[in-house]
Parts: C-alpha cells; structure tokens; sequence
C-alpha cells in the first residue's frame, strides 16, 4: 500500500480532466485505488429506487472518484496548488508545502 499526499479534510484543486481548476474539500480517500472524493467535483447523475430515506426516489446528483494525480493540495498561505514535501519528527509526520514552507495541518 503506498503513502498518499492527500488525506481527509484537506483542501485541493483540480489540475486535470473536465473539472480542471475546481477546489474543494476531500470527503473520503480511496487508498486501495489512488482515488479520492472532492465535495462538488466529478458530479454524476445516480438512479434511485424509492426508499425510506428517499420515498421520491428519481435521479440524484453526487461525488464520483477522481485519481489522486489530478488533485493538489492547496498552500495555506498563498492559496494556490502546491506540492507536498514529507519531513520527520521523531515519531510524527509533518507535511509541509514546497511554495512556502509552510506546515499543512
């Protein structure tokens, strides 16, 4: 299983595919698939059969999975796409972004 770059919470921009310069926060990271959610990004219409949490039922717009190398994390300081840099402190992991140096949370 490889290490990604990108975790849940984090605020990322989009640099490829239909969606390209969108931002958004990522709902859920799929590791298993390099994939990730991004809330109001890669929307597709779903069918819905009725159901008692949806009694109308009909279609449905939601989130689909976006590969994680069209995604980049934002800098915190400067608000624009940045690569991400991994240092070691004892035992934690920091990440820090390349442009500013600045420690991502």
């Amino acid at each position: 299983m490889s290490k990604l770059h990108i975790r849940k919470n984090d605020t990322v921009v989009v640099l490829a595919g239909s969606d390209k310069g969108k931002t958004g926060k990522v709902l859920k990271v799929l590791v298993d698939k390099n994939r990730a959610i991004v809330e109001g990004v890669n929307l597709v219409s779903k069918s819905m059969k009725p159901s008692a949490k949806n009694p109308q039922g009909g279609i449905v717009k939601q989130e689909a999975s976006i590969h994680i190398s069209n995604l980049s994390l934002i800098d915190p300081k400067s608000g624009k796409a940045t690569r991400v840099s991994i240092q070691h402190e004892g035992k934690n992991v920091i990440r820090v972004a390349k442009k500013s140096g600045e420690v991502i949370k």
